[in-house]
C-alpha cells in the first residue's frame, strides 16, 4: 500500500545489466563501474555490499515496484516492513 515502508534490494549475481531500473527510479537505483546496478540510500550513496537494502521514498514506490515487476534479470527484490516479499521475484511466488 501506498505510504507503506519498504525496502528494496537488488541481487547482483543475477542482475543482467538491462537498465531498466536505473531509468524508471534513478533515485533509487544507480549502476556500479561492474554495469550492474545497486541501489542507493536517502543521501544518494551507491550501496555496493552485498544484500544491501535501503528505504523506497514514499514518492517513487510506483517507480521501484515497476522496475522489480518487469526486471529482466528477476534481481529486484521489494519488501514490506515485516520482510514480506511486496514486489519481485520472491513476490511473484506467494499465493495471491
Amino acid at each position: 500500500m501506498p505510504g507503506e515502508d519498504l525496502q528494496v534490494y537488488v541481487d547482483q549475481d543475477l542482475c543482467t545489466g538491462d537498465g531498466l531500473c536505473v531509468q524508471l527510479a534513478p533515485q533509487v537505483f544507480e549502476f556500479d563501474v561492474d554495469g550492474l546496478a545497486y541501489v542507493k540510500d536517502a543521501a544518494g550513496e551507491l550501496r555496493t555490499e552485498p544484500g544491501a537494502r535501503v528505504a523506497v521514498p514514499a514518492h517513487c514506490v510506483a517507480d521501484v515496484v515497476e522496475s522489480a515487476t518487469g526486471c529482466p534479470g528477476d534481481c529486484i527484490f521489494v519488501e514490506s516492513a515485516d520482510g514480506a516479499p511486496y514486489a519481485g521475484p520472491l513476490a511473484k511466488q506467494s499465493p495471491a
